[in-house]
C-alpha cells in the first residue's frame, strides 16, 4: 500500500494511504447543482426488490422530487413474484412503474428448455411485464447441464429472443463489465483504484472468457434477431470509446444503449459526448442503475449544463472531474423519455406532455 507523509499544510504528523487521498479543488468556476431534471424522465434501469404498496408510495415521493415520470424495475423476477409486484403497482401507482421479467438460465441443455422458458416469458408478459432484463450472469456465471459456460449467443436461447420480438417487448441486457476488470492490475490500469478497493471485481484475461469474446457473443445475438429490440446496458461498456460505439450502432440497427452507471465516462469528454448524443439521439436512453436519489443531480448536471470541473460522487470509480454536455432540449427530451416511449409498450404518455 502506498503511504504519503503529509507536511504542515496537510494532516501534520499523520499517515494517509493513497485510497484516502481526495483533495478539495481550489478551482473557482461558475456552476451549480441541478436537483431536478429539466424534463420528466423515464429511468429505464432501476432495481427494486421491495415493491410493496408502502415502498411504492415512498418511491413516488422521491421520484416527484427528481421529476422522474416512470421507473422501470428490471428486477421483476417471474411467475407469482412478478405478478405480485405488478398487482401492487396497479393498486397504487399504475402509471408510474413498469416491470421487466427475468429468466432463470439454470437447466439449459435439458430437452425443450428454450421453448419452456419462452412460454413462461409469454405468461409473464401477459401478466403485465413490459420487457425482459438479462443480468450479466449470462456470459459470466451460468453453465449448461454439461458444466460448460453458457454463451450469450447459444442457439438454445434463441426462442427467448425470438419471443420478445414476436411480442414486441424490448430486451435490456447487461453483458460483461468494464474491460479494465480483465486487464492487468498495474500502473497502466485506469481502474486500479476501483479494483484495489473492490478486489472481487478483478478478473484474469480469460476469467471466465476474454472480454472481447463475451461482448462479441452479444453483438452476434443482436444481429441474429433483427426483429427484437435490444437496449444495451451501460452503453455496452463502450462509453470510453464512442467512435467504436457509433460504428456498432450503425452496424446493428435494432440495438439501443442506456447510460446507466457510465455518466462518469461521458462527463470527462463533453465535446465528444455531446456530438455523439446529437448524432445518435434516437438510440440513447436515460438510466441510473443503483437507486440513490442523491446521485441523480450529477446526471442532470452532466447532461443539461455547461458547467466545468465538478466532482463525481464516487472517487474510486472516477478520479477525474465532470463537465457538462449542454445538450439541446430536443435531444434531452428524446434521452429522458421519447426514446423510452417508442421502445417500451404501455407507458403513460400524458406524464410527458411538456
Amino acid at each position: 500500500m502506498a503511504v504519503f507523509l503529509l507536511g504542515c499544510h496537510g494532516l501534520s504528523g499523520q499517515e494517509m494511504s493513497f485510497e484516502e487521498y481526495n483533495p478539495s479543488s481550489t478551482l473557482v468556476v461558475p456552476g451549480k447543482e441541478i436537483k431536478k431534471a429539466k424534463f420528466p424522465f423515464v429511468d429505464v434501469h432501476s432495481h427494486q426488490r421491495d415493491m410493496s404498496v408502502s415502498r411504492l408510495n415512498q418511491l413516488v415521493k422521491d421520484m416527484d422530487a427528481l421529476n422522474e415520470g416512470v421507473m422501470v424495475n428490471l428486477s421483476g423476477g417471474s411467475g407469482a413474484s412478478l405478478k405480485t409486484k405488478i398487482d401492487n403497482i396497479n393498486k397504487s401507482h399504475p402509471n408510474r412503474f413498469v416491470v421487466f421479467a427475468n429468466v432463470d438460465f439454470d437447466g439449459v441443455g435439458k430437452p425443450g428448455w428454450g421453448e419452456k422458458a419462452a412460454a413462461q416469458l409469454e405468461i409473464d408478459i401477459k401478466n403485465g411485464a413490459k420487457g425482459l432484463k438479462i443480468f450479466k450472469s449470462l456470459g459470466l456465471r451460468y453453465k449448461d447441464t454439461e458444466g460448460k459456460r453458457l454463451a450469450i449467443d447459444d442457439v438454445r436461447l434463441d426462442p427467448i429472443w425470438a419471443k420478445c420480438g414476436e411480442l414486441g417487448v424490448p430486451v435490456l441486457i447487461h453483458a460483461a463489465d468494464p474491460k479494465s476488470f480483465w486487464d492487468d492490475m498495474d500502473s497502466d490500469n485506469e481502474r486500479w483504484l476501483e479494483l484495489k478497493t473492490h478486489p472481487r471485481r478483478q478478473r484474469s484475461a480469460t476469467d471466465p472468457a476474454p472480454w472481447e469474446q463475451i461482448i462479441q457473443e452479444q453483438h452476434r445475438m443482436f444481429k441474429k434477431h433483427p426483429k427484437t429490440k435490444f437496449i444495451n446496458a451501460h452503453m455496452g461498456w463502450y462509453a470510453n470509446n464512442l467512435g467504436r460505439l457509433g460504428e456498432l450502432l450503425d452496424e446493428i440497427p435494432n440495438m439501443n444503449v442506456g447510460i446507466a452507471a457510465v455518466i462518469a465516462e461521458l462527463g470527462r469528454q463533453p465535446q465528444n459526448a455531446r456530438a455523439f448524443f446529437i448524432k445518435y439521439q434516437d438510440r440513447v436512453l436515460f438510466g441510473k442503475d443503483s437507486w440513490r436519489p442523491e446521485e441523480f443531480p450529477t446526471y442532470f448536471r452532466v447532461l443539461e449544463s455547461n458547467d466545468e470541473y465538478f466532482p463525481y460522487y464516487k472517487k474510486y470509480h472516477a478520479f477525474w472531474a465532470m463537465y457538462g454536455l449542454n445538450l439541446p432540449d430536443e435531444v434531452l427530451k428524446k434521452l429522458y423519455y421519447q426514446n423510452a416511449l417508442n421502445l417500451i409498450p404501455g407507458l403513460d404518455k400524458t406524464l410527458f406532455s411538456n
